[in-house]
């Protein structure tokens, strides 16, 4: 076996086509789309790489067939705020081969360890946590929109190798039809008994008005948590410029205190459901076809990607009032076509979350893990904090 570094547009090339081959033969398998992967590793589009670096690899056979792949990097604003200078290793994939696997993996811990790491979190983004975070260990079919998707016999290669769960990801998922517990629905409908709470959708022709309304409950909610900083007007707007082309006003919900923003559901169709047409090419063809396929509802899916309410409308029975109030219009099927909502995944970390998710009726539909390797093999492995 062979390890190559991947430092030219050839073997740029192969380590986007490689997973491809990989899984040629399994129907659950989606191409995620070549450009989001690429600009991971794009210097001019990543911001990662203003404060970090990288490298990748891969791993070719006798024969000079690539037979793996993988990425080490250091975001240094985060590398040294855990109890170990930690760095991260993602975009990996395997034949199934512990031999394989150990070599890949030997080329990140020996890259971080050059780099003064101690340790490694995997697979992981060189990016945001909300996009390519985590192992998949449960519930192997069709992935949802750049998150990560394996075969089961990773989860041997990674634990094999000695790696151990940090904190399990939880995704969950809930019927659009499903009504809210009586007993729930019955506290959550005292908020509706009065005019102070109102509840409504997005209206795409006041974006700039909701854009505001979102930045503002995000700063309420969280500016306090570590590490955050306080969104701008440039920001949010950028934001929302991204996410114009893919939103729908129904499945955006804003709450509204005495007519002051308090609460945001920001949900998209389910991406995965048009780009699987496209085969990871978004050129003037694929763009032809994934518009065509959500002309024809071929998305019976949205997903929760932001979820935010002020801290003083917390713990009042607001999060499920967003449920109630959005499930008359999305229950409406003449008016909207979901069958099924998916939120984004909860950390094990995050017990008050999971609460609020179980609350409106969502259930834990599918596991993903992020794994942490320790250098020194003899230091005590310690989950993942709690929050509160």
């Amino acid at each position: 076996m062979q390890l190559v570094e991947v430092n030219s547009p050839e073997l740029a090339r192969e380590f986007i086509e490689f997973p491809v081959r990989l899984y040629r033969n399994d129907p659950n398998y989606i191409r995620p789309l070549d450009q989001d992967v690429e600009q991971v590793f794009d210097r001019k589009k990543n911001k990662f790489f203003r404060h970090g670096e990288l490298a990748r690899w891969l791993l070719q056979d006798a024969q000079g067939s690539t037979i793996g792949r993988v990425a080490a990097f250091i975001n240094n604003r985060t590398a040294k705020t855990f109890d170990q200078p930690t760095g991260g290793m993602g975009f990996f994939e395997c034949i199934d081969s512990q031999d394989a696997a150990n070599v890949l993996l030997d080329a990140c811990r020996d890259w971080l360890a050059a780099r003064g790491m101690e340790a490694m979190d995997g697979p992981i983004n060189f990016g945001d946590r909300d996009q390519w975070w985590g192992l998949l260990i449960d519930n192997f079919g069709p992935p949802t929109y750049a998150v990560n998707y394996n075969p089961p016999y990773y989860q041997r290669l990674f634990e094999t190798y000695g790696f151990q769960v940090y904190f399990n990801q939880y995704t969950y998922f809930r019927k659009v039809a499903e009504p809210l517990d009586p007993e729930y629905q019955e506290r959550v409908q005292r908020l509706f008994t009065g005019t102070e709470y109102r509840f409504e959708h997005l209206r795409l022709k006041q974006l700039d008005k909701y854009t505001e309304d979102f930045r503002q409950v995000y700063n309420k909610a969280w500016v306090n948590h570590v590490g955050v900083k306080e969104m701008s007007v440039e920001q949010a707007k950028s934001i929302m410029k991204k996410l114009r082309p893919v939103l729908e006003e129904k499945i955006c919900w804003f709450g509204y205190y005495r007519d002051e923003p308090i609460g945001f559901l920001i949900a998209l169709p389910e991406l995965n459901e048009l780009f699987r047409y496209v085969n990871g090419k978004l050129d003037w063809w694929g763009k032809l076809k994934f518009a065509f396929h959500r002309w024809r509802g071929a998305a019976k899916t949205f997903t929760g990607i932001a979820f935010g309410i002020a801290p003083a409308h917390q713990r009042k029975g607001v999060e499920a009032a967003f449920v109630l109030a959005s499930s008359k219009v999305l229950q409406n099927k003449s008016k909207v076509k979901y069958d099924d909502f998916i939120m984004n995944w909860i950390g094990d970390f995050n017990p008050k979350m999971m609460r609020v998710a179980e609350q409106v009726g969502a259930r834990i539909w599918r596991t993903h893990a992020t794994y942490r390797y320790l250098f020194d093999r003899t230091k005590e492995f310690k989950r993942a904090p709690l929050i509160g």
